[in-house]
């Protein structure tokens, strides 16, 4: 949810510093022993009298020597070099090879809107597919431009899905300026189809009359392509030079799919051209077809493809211009393709009724699912249905190798700083489409939370790709870049994976809610059953999980954790980020060292031992491995103990422990850099020595005890939590609560020169949903606190529910942050992975445990 601390376009989230590379051996060469030495017996030969049998016997043993030196050279140079261990799978089965995730399940996810990246884009779950997408061109700054890649630099109005039910179908809209753009997209599996069955996609272009521009009112320019990405040609269909109702624009084989053919199907008049390319990429598609429209606009002066195509071209590009309103389908079908019916059925009037219908399902089944009742007004529950729909039709499917950082050696060459991990695939929800359409191991979990209530087919199957993702340490690189689409979004340096570094194991709150659940008889048997199997294979990765945390994540103090990365020679950062924990520039200690104690890493241990016992528990294994996590669990829990470590009793909040100092600032100072030229910059300045000492920044961090609920409901504490959050001067706003106090000395302050404050005192949804849980828990248990946590639980429900709207309705998007004064969305839009917890906070869906 996933290359400074920051967010953005340009830049990786999360990217740890070019310091924080440990220094672990994880890049264990073979030491296999040397040929013995010969010298001994060279020296006996001193003593042998005749010269020539000296020469002789001499030039025996030398060659001899000589020859089995390259003996055993040769044996060593045959023998495999050990595999570096960060880069060895674990070794357990993968849980994708579980019956459950093949057959009718493998097959009814094979095709699906899987390229988050593009405004429209159509792959197989398999690593070199056919892929489709859509592009248009529209008007920036009084230019034509390609639409394509989702990006801002676009400025649509709006985009994104309506609706989507994660499988077969889904509608989506996107204004550009004043052109709406509509597209469907419908799987059918049909007696005669091939594997993973037919689909079609139908788009609508309609405009507002009033406002149009002149140009953009008489012609709409669509490409629609189809990309072999392992490269084989593909064949030009009849109806790229004899275009009638119904046409085959392309066609091939594939081993997957058999036969296949690309139809077209539209009513509406309108002008054909094509274009073919060989590229092994393409995420530069856009450009070689602006190149190409650029190339026939100066020979004829018109915007249209070159009616050629290179030689065995892989690439097949079809343009459509047509008067608006326009509106066309594009049929794909494979296996027996002389079934005329089967296409007719995905085009015209009948495939408008088969997308009603779906529409109609998908309105029923939210309904079903979260119950939004009376209570919510018609506008909210549009939200909450796109807010769905987008986390569904942003799920993608990669494929590719990580790459992963090596320890600072001294004999490293340059470019010798990074292994490849093995060859993997990954389905996946992601943050954002157009700022990070990958996957984010912490942001997984949260996503989670809301996926596996509609649909816990599509939850297991996520979740178990992450986990296949685990090496044998038991670490999980926290960010995904497979591919060269992925690759295309994020720049060199900010690619490599530090396996160091880890990131908040939410995906335990997931597998904590599908456990609270079968409890509370939630589903059915056969669902029950399932999760079972998955739980049984899985329990060995996330117990490799849970250890990998434990062993290098772990205090000096029995029961302490820090998160490790943190750059302790920095001198340009006001407080070192902790980019590990997901919280990025949150205040730490403002001195990184190992005597740190961070709160929040702490209570996600908590969670994971305590879900790691509720597993074999449910699976009638607790033997003494159950009893170690639950001693464990027990331990992290000892509230004595907690607040020892971490509570202060004068300011009556729980707080991270470690080095430092609050007179610390940044200045402008004069710098030499490398070439000798001097520059001003902003340079960390620290006025007063460090001390050991609890970390008084109250914030999100302070209230992870509460989250995570660890405050017996007759706890005094369990007041000052509350008056914590209810306090203006603290953390309430209008909007939901802000991620830093206004009483920090850090709030809202930069964290270097190019760094805007980022969990410095913006709201997130994520953590306000788990704040929100807790109160909604506290506010049935038995406690003098009781009422009060429930008048706190409703303003703070209403005020996040009441402005996300807001936003939506006034923006387009949901965003990824949301401003603490007047409650503006930022960061990135159109950011419906975590922020899409919203439907959960309609629906009031919690741990029910």
């Amino acid at each position: 949810m996933a290359g400074s601390s920051r967010r953005s376009s340009t830049r990786s989230r999360g990217k740890p510093s070019a310091d924080a590379v440990g220094d672990e051996s994880v890049h264990r060469v073979s030491t296999n022993a040397r040929p013995r030495s010969y010298r001994g017996r060279d020296q006996s030969l001193i003593r042998i009298t005749n010269v020539s049998s000296k020469v002789f016997l001499g030039f025996g043993i030398l060659f001899s020597s000589i020859a089995l030196f390259f003996i055993f050279r040769l044996v060593n140079t045959n023998e495999e070099p050990e595999k570096p261990r960060v880069i060895t799978p674990f070794p357990a089965p993968k849980l994708m090879e579980l019956p459950m995730f093949q057959g009718e399940h493998k097959e009814s996810l094979y095709w699906g809107t899987y390229r988050p990246n593009v405004y429209f884009g159509i792959r197989a779950r398999t690593p070199q597919s056919l892929i489709a997408g859509l592009m248009w061109i529209g008007i920036t700054n009084g230019r034509y431009a390609m639409r394509h890649i989702c990006q801002d630099s676009d400025e649509l109005r709006t985009y994104g899905w309506t609706e989507h039910n994660g499988r077969d179908y889904g509608h989506q809209i996107l204004v550009d300026q004043d052109m709406t753009l509509k597209t469907s997209f419908l799987k059918s599996k049909e007696h005669g189809s091939s594997y993973g069955g037919d689909w079609a996609v139908r788009i609508e272009v309609e405009n507002d009359e009033v406002n149009l521009s002149e140009e953009m009112s008489k012609t709409v320019h669509l490409f629609f392509y189809m990309d072999d990405e392992s490269g084989n040609a593909l064949n030009l269909g009849s109806g790229a030079t004899d275009v009638d109702d119904e046409s085959i624009l392309a066609s091939g084989y594939r081993s997957d799919v058999g036969n296949w053919q690309l139809l077209l199907s539209t009513e509406d008049e309108f002008e054909f051209h094509y274009s073919g390319f060989k590229t092994p990429f393409v995420h530069n598609l856009s450009d070689l077809v602006q190149s190409n429209l650029g190339i026939q606009a100066r020979k004829v002066g018109r915007l249209q493809l070159s009616d050629t195509s290179e030689g065995s071209s892989n690439i097949l590009v079809f343009q459509l211009s047509g008067r608006i309103p326009f509106k066309a389908d594009i049929i794909f079908q494979s296996g027996t393709l002389a079934q005329k019916e089967r296409a007719i059925s995905l085009a015209g009037a009948s495939l408008t009724n088969k997308l009603s219908e779906k529409q109609k399902d998908y309105a029923d089944k939210f309904e079903r699912c979260f119950n939004l009742g009376d209570e919510l007004d018609s506008g909210s529950v549009t939200v909450g249905k796109a807010a769905l729909a987008n986390l569904l039709g942003g799920i993608g499917y990669f494929y590719g190798q990580s790459q992963i950082a090596l320890p600072n050696r001294p004999d490293k060459k340059h470019g010798d700083d990074f292994i490849s991990y093995w060859p993997a695939e990954l389905y996946t929800a992601v943050p954002s489409r157009p700022f990070f359409p990958r996957g984010f191991l912490w942001d997984e979990g949260f996503h989670q939370l809301l996926i596996w209530r509609w649909d816990i087919h599509i939850c297991l199957d996520i979740i178990g790709h992450w986990l296949d993702l685990m090496n044998i340490d038991g670490w999980i690189p926290r960010e995904q870049i497979l591919g060269a689409e992925a690759l295309s979004k994020v720049p060199e340096e900010f690619v490599t994976q530090h396996p160091t570094n880890g990131n908040p194991p939410t995906l335990f709150l997931v597998l904590r809610d599908l456990i609270c659940s079968i409890k509370a008889k939630k589903f059915a048997a056969g669902e029950r059953k399932e999760i079972s199997i998955f739980f049984d294979q899985a329990f060995v990765r996330l117990e490799g999980w849970f250890k990998w945390f434990n062993t290098t994540q772990s205090g000096k103090a029995v029961s302490s954790y820090f998160w490790h990365g943190r750059d302790n020679k920095t001198i340009r950062e006001l407080n070192p980020k902790t980019l590990s924990s997901g919280l990025d520039d949150y205040p730490r200690a403002s001195h990184p060292s190992e005597d740190e104690r961070h709160l929040d890493i702490r209570c996600w241990m908590h969670l994971a031992a305590d879900c790691l016992h509720s597993i074999l528990e449910f699976l009638e294994k607790e033997n003494e491995h159950g009893k170690e996590y639950r001693s464990t669990a027990k331990l992290l829990s000892d509230f004595q103990l907690l607040n020892e470590m971490h509570f202060d009793d004068a300011y009556g909040a729980y707080f991270d422990y470690g080095n430092h100092t609050e007179n610390v600032r940044l200045s402008w100072q004069v710098v030499e850099t490398v070439n000798g030229h001097p520059s001003r910059e902003l340079i960390r300045e620290v006025l007063e020595k460090p001390v050991l000492r609890l970390v008084p920044h109250v914030g999100y961090v302070s209230l992870f005890p509460l989250m995570e609920r660890l405050i017996p409901p007759g706890s005094w504490i369990l007041e000052k939590q509350l008056d914590l959050i209810s306090n203006r001067s603290t953390l309430w706003t209008n909007f939901g609560l802000r991620s830093l106090s206004k009483t920090s000395s850090i709030y809202m302050k930069r964290n270097t020169e190019h760094d805007p404050p980022y969990w410095r005192g913006p709201i997130w949804m994520n953590m306000n949903y788990r704040i929100l849980s807790a109160l909604h828990y506290y506010s049935r248990e038995d406690g003098p606190y009781r009422q009060r946590a429930k008048a706190i639980y409703d303003d703070l429900r209403n005020n996040l529910i009441r402005n996300v709207v807001k936003n939506y309705h006034q923006t387009g998007y949901l965003w990824e942050q949301y401003d603490q004064q007047k409650g503006k969305g930022k960061g990135a839009r159109v950011f419906t992975g975590w922020t899409s917890l919203v439907v959960l906070i309609m629906a009031e869906k919690y741990n029910e445990c």
